[in-house]
């Protein structure tokens, strides 16, 4: 069966870095555009970052732009996101999720586009 497995979340103070990793298995992967969602305590899930299927295109949501840098590795079935100039708001559980796409241009920004998720990783900011 299909698994995303997120790692590298954790504490980190404001200004610090960390980057995350999401293994897939279970599909062809480089038939999936992927992405990041966060979901943080009462409010619902958000789009962060996608990339296309061969990692041409990048999509960022605006907050995080100049700061996160999304990456991906065909060869490893492997995802990143690299998480800079961290901020406390950045505080939530982020999930990676896979898309699967005919175009190789275009990727999802909204989760419903997203066929599967990972289980999620804590990521906490303090001030």
């Amino acid at each position: 069966q299909v698994q995303l497995v997120e790692s590298g979340g954790g504490l980190v103070q404001a200004g610090g870095s960390l980057r995350l990793s999401c293994a897939a298995s279970g599909l062809s992967f480089s038939s999936y555009a992927m992405g990041w969602f966060r979901q943080a305590p009462g409010k619902e899930r958000e789009f962060v970052a996608a990339v296309t299927r061969s990692g041409g295109n990048t999509y960022y949501i605006d907050s995080v732009k100049g700061r996160f840098t999304i990456s991906r590795d065909n060869a490893k079935n492997t995802v990143y996101l690299q998480m800079s100039s961290l901020k406390p708001e950045d505080t939530a559980v982020y999930y990676c999720a896979a898309d699967w796409r005919m175009s190789t241009s275009v990727a999802g920004t909204r989760p419903g586009e997203y066929d599967y998720w990972g289980q999620g990783t804590q990521v906490t900011v303090s001030s």
